[in-house]
């Protein structure tokens, strides 16, 4: 049961914190850390969302969110028809400069992706993903309790 706790926890912690040194190393020549990327990558997937969408789809605090959505504005990635304080629920789009940049940042998405499946099959692949699912249920299950 121990080694089952140790091994769970530190390879889920050793994905974590490799995952953002990823983003770190891959961004860093456009001076773009973790919570840009994925606001990037999320409005150049779905052309628009809010604040709100992009928090929930990448299980960010809005605050993380709102932080980094002003400094992709003020950088010229991204527009937003709301100048107000709080615009949670206001459309953010890519401008050109953000498309382009989303584009190379989901093309490295996809290198990086292949790069770390290698050795899987797709059908383990899927397995994976459908075994993570039900472990990301459960903890949020467990959480809530």
């Amino acid at each position: 049961m121990k080694e089952r706790f140790e091994t769970f926890t530190v390879l889920i912690a050793k994905i974590s914190r490799n995952i953002k040194r990823i983003k770190n190393q891959e961004m860093a020549e456009y001076e773009l850390r973790g919570a840009h990327i994925s606001c990037l990558y999320y409005l150049y997937v779905a052309e628009s969302l809010t604040a709100t969408e992009i928090s929930e789809r990448c299980e960010e605090d809005k605050a993380t969110i709102s932080r980094a959505v002003d400094h992709l504005e003020t950088n010229g990635y991204v527009t937003c028809e709301s100048k107000s304080a709080k615009r949670y629920n206001t459309p953010i789009m890519l401008t050109e400069k953000g498309r382009l940049i989303g584009k190379e940042i989901c093309e490295k998405i996809d290198l990086i992706l292949d790069e770390v499946g290698m050795g899987l099959s797709d059908k383990e692949r899927i397995e994976f993903y459908r075994c993570l699912t039900i472990i990301s249920d459960n903890l949020e299950r467990v959480t809530r309790s």
